[in-house]
């Protein structure tokens, strides 16, 4: 008989971020394949009998080819696993999770996705900035900028969503942040559109730059914000709305 591969989002921070379903599911399995940016108190929620078994993929370091990961859940659940998959925020959103879907589906492996939290809103909520605001921004739109079949990494409309209104959110896209804010000015982006650069959530090296188009690579660059790092554009940016919970 086989198992069945949970397709799980941790959402973006604590543990206790993840959904209750999410969480039930963990309880309960035998084996958890995870990702990057997890926070370790999830993986204490696993039965102790239960393998853990870390399959990350992070940019600039040696990881497991998607293939990889693929094969070893479909192996998990051929051994009759009930399989949790967890992955940082929301398994379809720049997760993978629909390959890893669609292979298990070839496969004819049972799988379930439970979504998540994920770091296009959340990163920018836990520093404050909330991507839709009535009067600011009433559409969000979320963006690689880490394209592998064009000439500088940027998607090819990339000039296109400087004309967009609302709110532009780019992921993995630290490395060519002076590209962005660029190319964004030189398609008509105001260079005094409000922006910003975090890094949140489980992130090494917790950051929260703000400034404008013009200005904010080289206040990233100086305050040493390391990747994963999420860019926001646009006037919410300049919005900071933290709370005062205890």
């Amino acid at each position: 008989m086989s198992g069945t591969v949970y397709l799980v989002g941790a959402g973006c921070g604590r543990a206790d971020l993840i959904t209750v379903r999410g969480l039930r599911l963990l309880e309960r399995c035998d084996a958890v394949v995870y990702d990057d940016l997890i926070d370790p108190a999830l993986l204490d929620a696993a039965p102790a009998r239960a393998l853990r078994l870390y399959m990350g993929k992070r940019e600039g370091q040696h990881s497991a080819s998607q293939e990889a990961i693929c094969a070893r859940l479909v192996e998990l659940a051929r051994e009759g696993r009930q399989v949790v998959r967890l992955k940082g925020g929301d398994p379809f959103v720049f997760g993978r999770g629909g390959e890893e879907a669609l292979a298990l589906m070839a496969a004819g492996v049972p799988f379930e996705v439970v979504p998540g939290v994920t770091s296009p809103i959340a990163i920018p909520a836990l520093a404050g900035i909330p991507v839709t605001h009535r009067g600011l921004s009433q559409s969000l739109h979320i963006v690689t900028a880490h394209t592998a079949d064009t000439e500088d990494g940027l998607p090819a409309y990339f000039d296109q969503l400087a004309a967009l209104p609302g709110t532009l959110v780019f992921l993995m896209g630290l490395s060519r942040l002076e590209r962005i804010t660029r190319r964004l000015m030189a398609a008509g982006k105001p260079a005094e559109t409000p922006a910003a650069v975090l890094s949140g959530g489980n992130a090494p090296h917790p950051a929260a730059v703000r400034g404008t188009l013009k200005d904010i690579a080289a206040k990233a660059r100086a305050a040493g914000v390391q990747a994963p790092a999420v860019i926001v554009v646009g006037d919410v940016a300049a919005l900071e709305l933290q709370g005062n919970s205890i």
